[in-house]
């Protein structure tokens, strides 16, 4: 009996992806464990293994294509015994049971137009209504819109009312190509921010067409955006305007830092090239301080849910990485508990994955907080914008020689400022300051750190 290798979920909010490259080719022999293919999500590369043993006999979608759902066929495994006659018609597309699922909206919309008896009414549970309500929006007239899941999570993200749109999917479903269509050509109409102030619109920027009208035709060139430009595009514009920023900043005194650094690593082994062990970096030592302070103010370790607070308890803390076309934030888990050198052999394989689009989406997925260090350009303070859901980020600027005044005393010393932008429903002004307070008294003074 033939064997369907279907689009693997790579992540839990994970609706479709890219098979970038097959490993792999018709006629080939492969076992457990065996790479098959890559997939592309909208952040990342991941490799595809095998789960059983066989011989490939059809290849159903070719590499390159974009788009495909999670679960849809993407190519078919003979057992011992079979050949590629065994193979029936087999197409590109999601299974049957996704494309009920697709549909289910639609037939819960018919069956709640159909007046039930009063006994089934008094016995049918509230769960299908709260279904259909996720499916389908109400048009002004009465009439209701549905949309599959990918089209109203793109619809969120770039604050695109459903309604206003014509879907062309099957029976006027709006699906994802809509979307795309209302971004390209102008969002008809867009939906009041949640709680903006006299229920104004947010703002969807300018259209492709009105930018190109201001500059000569043939002055630049067009490079559209990949997966991982829009998503930020769409992150950030929601950070922005939906989550309340504000902003702290403060000096930190750095001269026992950089002279514990200088101790520490000059205590490294040296390796057979006579090459140190292990290097420690200023945002090492920033990661560590970091997570202590959110530890010892607990209240500031917070993500605004909704009608909730989550107040995390351990330190998972995010850390900014430039990457050519954008940028990752991996995150490091427990960083409380973690020795300097464990944080910094963690951050730079994560920094090296992510160049290379390897990092699993658990990888750079959740979290509290982050870090973005901009102080290796030379970049003296600047204002980082939040990474939902965390509650908070951290920027650190470079460290540099300041004249300062201690006890009437004009001195000298290495000091940095860092700037923390605080989401102002989770995180209140006073609470915001004493983590940062925190913070300086530990960067300032890494033996408390170990303490």
């Amino acid at each position: 009996m033939t064997i369907n290798i279907t689009m693997p979920a790579l992540s839990p909010t994970m609706e479709e992806g890219t098979l970038a490259k097959w490993l792999v080719k018709e006629g080939d022999s492969i076992g457990p464990g065996d790479v098959i293919a890559e997939i592309e999500t909208d952040k990342a590369t991941m490799e595809v293994e095998a789960v059983e043993e066989g011989t490939i006999g059809k290849i159903v979608v070719a590499e390159g294509t974009e788009g495909v759902a999670v679960n849809a066929v993407i190519a078919v495994l003979l057992e011992e015994g079979e050949s590629a006659s065994d193979i029936g018609e087999v197409k590109a597309d999601a299974p049957k049971a996704d494309k009920k699922a697709e549909e289910k909206p639609a037939k819960e919309e018919s069956k709640s137009e159909a007046k039930p008896e009063p006994a089934k009414a008094e016995k049918a549970p509230p769960a299908p209504a709260a279904k259909e309500s996720a499916g389908a929006a109400p048009r002004k007239d009465g009439e209701r819109v549905f949309a599959s899941p990918l089209a109203r999570r793109l619809a969120k993200e770039n604050n695109i009312d459903v309604t206003a749109l014509s879907g062309t999917g099957p029976k006027g479903r709006v699906v994802k190509r809509d979307i795309e269509k209302a971004l390209k050509e102008g969002v008809p109409s867009a939906r009041p921010a949640a709680g903006a102030a006299g229920g104004a619109a947010m703002a969807t920027g300018m259209t492709k067409d009105q930018v190109l009208a201001l500059y000569e035709e043939g002055t630049y060139e067009i490079v559209p955006n990949d997966g991982m430009r829009k998503t930020i595009a769409a992150r950030l514009t929601e950070a922005k305007q939906t989550v309340p920023h504000f902003y702290l900043t403060i000096d930190c005194n750095i001269d026992d830092l950089m002279s514990s650094r200088e101790r520490i690593n000059a205590t490294a082994p040296k390796t057979k090239d006579g090459k140190p062990e292990f290097k420690l970096s200023v945002n090492d030592f920033i990661l560590k301080a970091w997570a202590i302070a959110l530890q010892n103010v607990p209240q500031a370790n917070a993500t605004f849910a909704g009608d909730s607070i989550l107040y995390h308890k351990h330190s998972d803390v995010g850390v900014a990485v430039a990457v050519p076309g954008g940028l990752f934030t991996p995150v490091v888990r427990k960083v409380e508990e973690k020795t300097l050198r464990q944080i910094s052999e963690e951050v730079r394989d994560y920094a090296t994955r992510a160049r290379s689009k390897k990092l699993a989406p658990h990888e750079y997925q959740g979290g509290s907080s982050s870090v973005s260090n901009l102080g290796m350009y030379g970049i003296k303070d600047f204002g980082a914008v939040i990474n939902p859901p965390h509650g908070t980020i951290l920027a650190v600027g470079a460290g540099e020689e300041r004249v300062y005044v201690e006890n009437g005393e004009i001195l000298t010393g290495q000091f940095m400022s860092v700037t923390l932008s605080c989401d102002h429903r989770s995180v209140d002004g006073a609470l915001g300051a004493e983590l940062l307070s925190e913070f300086k008294r530990l960067i300032e003074t890494p033996v408390m750190m170990l303490a």
